[in-house]
């Protein structure tokens, strides 16, 4: 799969199949806060394909990591 040249949260949210819109991913966030013991790529919301994307993009090691970390900081502060 060809990524887009700007990678963001909306671009992560394409891949993933989920409303890419802003409110769309606050609301996500919002919804899903994660306690400070569960890891991003284990929630327990994200379907295998979901939780597989995640993980490739964070063995990418370059601007994709820092989209999926970018992810990760939100859904623990829940904001």
């Amino acid at each position: 799969m060809e990524l887009p040249t700007e990678l963001n949260l909306t671009t992560l949210f394409e891949q993933l199949g989920l409303p890419s819109d802003e409110a769309s991913i606050n609301d996500f966030v919002e919804a899903h806060p994660l306690d400070s013991d569960t890891k991003l790529i284990e929630a327990d919301f994200w379907s295998p394909q979901q939780a597989q994307l995640l993980k490739e993009w964070l063995r990418a090691d370059g601007e994709e990591a820092v989209i999926v970390d970018e992810l990760n900081v939100r859904l623990h502060r829940g904001k």
